[in-house]
């Protein structure tokens, strides 16, 4: 690893430390507290909006691998014009509480720009010239990009857990991405998110002191999104590589969704029935969970991620065979249903 990067690596780390120290100030001094009501998971006022310093360094580090030639421009520009929109209306529901409907809205145009955006630089993905499957692979990969972004979101729920799960993702692909020699574009920004997310950790290790927020947490998704839609079509990591990565957010998320709807709720309004926000109350513990997370993510689903690179014809068997534990897992943990 050159020196350079591991200096923008480092001080990557330390500008959001700081950054996030100055947005808690300031939100104390102005009392822009996140107040717990019967849907927390924390019992006391606490500062949010931290997150955004994490995403501050995270451009400013973009633009300095932009600027030395390490990644190609493009790759930036897409993730920071089309996250845009996925920052700002996060940021305005932090501030003002906007209503799902017209985040869902935001969250479709920004992903169908994203979608068309990448597909203009890079189409190799595309199923060749039929208009009826191009125009089925748009939509799944727009409701991909939609659904990536509002799990995080939705995971976003105790101390750590985001955090947590930033850096077990970007680091565990960065790590196949430079074992695999392909340390272009990719890696950089990879390691530049995990560096970022470590740095706003910090702050948010349980107990946490500050918050990341929605415009922060819905970026991060969105960022994975794109992640997946590029390296499938360039790299080695496959589209059940990202799965297996992404594993224990999306099946947590997705289940807990599909039981609400299931059960007649209304999916779309805040709770905390989520698997991980039921054994956060029965542990009496936010961090024993992060760390059974970050568990689940390096000693169950990593070795999983590293097998579907080197054998890709087991990918879908191993996403198979992992989601079916994390289910039961979520189940048993009576996701879904347990909002006491």
């Amino acid at each position: 690893m050159p020196l350079d990067f591991l200096f923008l690596f480092l001080f990557t780390f330390f500008f959001t430390c700081v950054g996030t120290w100055g947005i808690r100030y300031m939100a104390l001094r102005y009392s822009l507290l996140d107040i717990p009501n019967h849907r927390s998971s924390h019992s006391l006022p606490t500062p949010h909006g931290g997150g955004l310093a994490l995403l501050l360094s995270f451009y400013l580090g973009g633009g300095y691998l932009v600027f030395t030639a390490t990644i190609d421009i493009p790759h930036l520009l897409g993730l920071s014009v089309c996250g845009l929109g996925i920052v700002m209306v996060g940021l305005l529901d932090d501030l003002f509480h906007i209503s799902a409907g017209k985040r869902f809205i935001v969250h479709f145009f920004c992903a169908f720009w994203a979608v068309n955006f990448f597909i203009a630089s890079d189409a190799s993905f595309l199923p060749g010239d039929n208009w009826v499957a191009l125009l089925f692979v748009r939509l799944l990969l727009v409701v991909g990009i939609v659904w990536s972004l509002n799990f995080f979101n939705f995971m976003d729920g105790i101390d750590g857990l985001a955090g947590a799960e930033t850096i077990s993702v970007a680091l565990g692909a960065g790590i196949l991405l430079f074992c695999s020699g392909q340390t272009e574009n990719y890696f950089p920004l990879l390691m530049l998110l995990a560096a970022s997310a470590l740095g706003f950790l910090v702050w948010n290790w349980p107990p946490a002191k500050i918050f990341m927020g929605d415009a922060c947490s819905g970026f991060l998704g969105f960022c994975f999104g794109i992640f997946c839609l590029l390296t499938i079509s360039s790299t080695g990591l496959t589209l059940w590589t990202w799965f297996l990565f992404l594993g224990v957010f999306i099946v947590d998320s997705t289940v807990t969704l599909m039981v609400r709807v299931w059960r007649g709720e209304k999916f779309y309004q805040a709770h905390r029935s989520h698997a991980y926000q039921i054994l956060a109350r029965k542990m009496g513990s936010h961090l024993k969970v992060t760390l059974c997370y970050i568990g689940i993510n390096w000693l169950f689903l990593f070795p999983l991620a590293c097998l579907s690179v080197y054998r890709p014809e087991y990918g879908l068997v191993l996403v198979i065979f992992s989601y079916s534990l994390l289910t039961i897992f979520c189940m048993v943990a009576g996701a879904g249903i347990k909002n006491d």
